[in-house]
C-alpha cells in the first residue's frame, strides 16, 4: 500500500527471514562467518544463540544461501516439538528422501546411505534445528547420535542448534556432557546498539529501493528506546510507522508519530530482556504520553 508512496519495490520491514535484508554489522558478520566456516569445514555440531527477535533465523537462512544448493543440501527443522519418528521423517522429507519404512532403524539406514552418497559426490548436508531450547533431553541425545554418521575422515552431516540463551544453559547439564564436548563452534548474536539503529533501518530501506531519509535521527532514537535494539521490534515499529505516515501523507516520519505507534502496539509498557551489555538490565520503556497524530477521516491503515 505504501510502497509506491515511499518509492519502494519491496517491503523493507516484513517479519520474514529474508537473507536479502540481513544487515551485516560487526557481530552479524562474525556469527555469519562462524556458521559458514563450520558448514564448509564439516565441523559437526555448531550452536547459535540469541535473544528472541535478534534475527537468528535470518542469519541461518543467509548462511545456507551462501552455498551452492546443488552442493550443500539442508534440512531446516523449525518445530522441535516432534517425537523421534516424526523428526526423522521430517528430515528425510526435507532432503527429498521418501521413507521406505516408518521405523527409527529404517529411516536411519536410509539417511546414512543418502549421506554417504552425498559424500562420494563431494557434497555436504546440513540439519538446522531452530528453537532448539525446546528440545527434550531424549531428543538432544538422539540428535547427538546423528553425528555418529561419519566416515574415517569427516562427519557426514553438520548439525546447527539455534535457540535462545536458555539453550546454552541447557547444554551445561551433566547428562549432556557428551553432546557439549562435540560442539565445535559457538556463535552468538545480540540486540543492536543505539549507534547501529540508524544503519540498520537505512540499509533495510536501501535494499527495498529507497535511499531517502525517511526516519530522521529523533525518530530513530525513539524506535531504539522502544525496541531496546531488538531487530524484530524495530521492524514492527517501522512497518506500522510507514503505514501511518502513508495515511498522513508524510514523506518523513517524525518522532511523535513513532511514539503514537509504540502506544498503539502496547510496546511502551512491555519488558524487553537485555541481551548484551549495552542494553542494560531488563526494564520497561516508559514513553511520554503525546497526542496521537490526526488521521484523515476515513483513512485506511492497511
Amino acid at each position: 500500500m505504501y510502497k509506491s508512496f515511499f518509492h519502494l519495490h519491496s517491503t523493507p520491514f516484513a517479519d520474514s527471514p529474508d537473507p536479502r535484508f540481513l544487515v551485516r554489522m560487526p557481530q552479524t558478520r562474525e556469527a555469519l562467518s562462524t556458521l559458514e566456516y563450520g558448514i564448509s569445514a564439516h565441523k559437526g555440531f555448531i550452536v547459535l544463540t540469541g535473544e528472541v527477535g535478534t534475527g537468528k533465523t535470518t542469519l541461518l537462512r543467509s548462511a545456507l544461501a551462501s552455498f551452492d544448493p546443488g552442493r550443500v543440501f539442508s534440512s531446516f527443522v523449525f518445530n522441535p516439538r516432534l517425537d523421534i519418528l516424526d523428526f526423522l521423517e521430517f528430515i528425510l522429507a526435507d532432503f527429498g528422501i521418501v521413507p521406505q519404512a516408518r521405523t527409527k532403524s529404517g529411516m536411519l539406514i536410509q539417511l546414512n546411505r543418502w549421506l554417504i552418497e552425498r559424500f562420494r559426490c563431494g557434497e555436504s548436508s546440513v540439519i538446522v534445528i531452530d528453537e532448539a531450547q525446546n528440545l527434550s533431553w531424549d531428543q538432544l541425545e538422539e540428535i547427538r547420535l546423528l553425528t555418529n554418521l561419519e566416515t574415517p575422515t569427516r562427519k557426514l552431516v553438520q548439525i546447527i542448534l539455534s535457540g535462545q540463551p536458555e539453550l546454552e544453559e541447557k547444554l551445561t547439564a551433566p547428562n549432556l556432557r557428551q553432546l557439549r564436548q562435540r560442539i565445535a563452534l559457538w556463535a552468538r548474536i545480540h540486540a543492536i546498539a543505539d549507534t547501529e539503529a540508524s544503519t540498520y533501518i537505512a540499509q533495510r530501506l536501501l535494499v527495498a529501493g529507497s535511499s531517502d531519509r525517511i526516519f530522521p535521527d529523533d525518530a530513530v532514537a525513539a524506535i531504539f528506546r522502544a525496541s531496546r535494539g531488538i531487530p524484530r521490534i524495530i521492524n514492527l515499529i517501522c512497518e506500522q510507522a510507514l503505514i501511518l505516515a502513508y495515511v498522513e501523507q508524510l514523506h518523513q516520519i517524525p518522532a511523535p508519530l513513532i511514539l503514537a505507534v509504540v502506544r498503539d502496539l502496547n510496546l511502551d509498557q512491555l519488558p524487553f530482556m537485555a541481551s548484551s551489555s549495552h542494553t542494560g538490565p531488563p526494564t520497561s520503556v516508559a514513553l511520554p504520553s503525546l497526542k496521537h497524530p490526526q488521521r484523515e477521516e476515513g483513512g485506511e491503515e492497511r
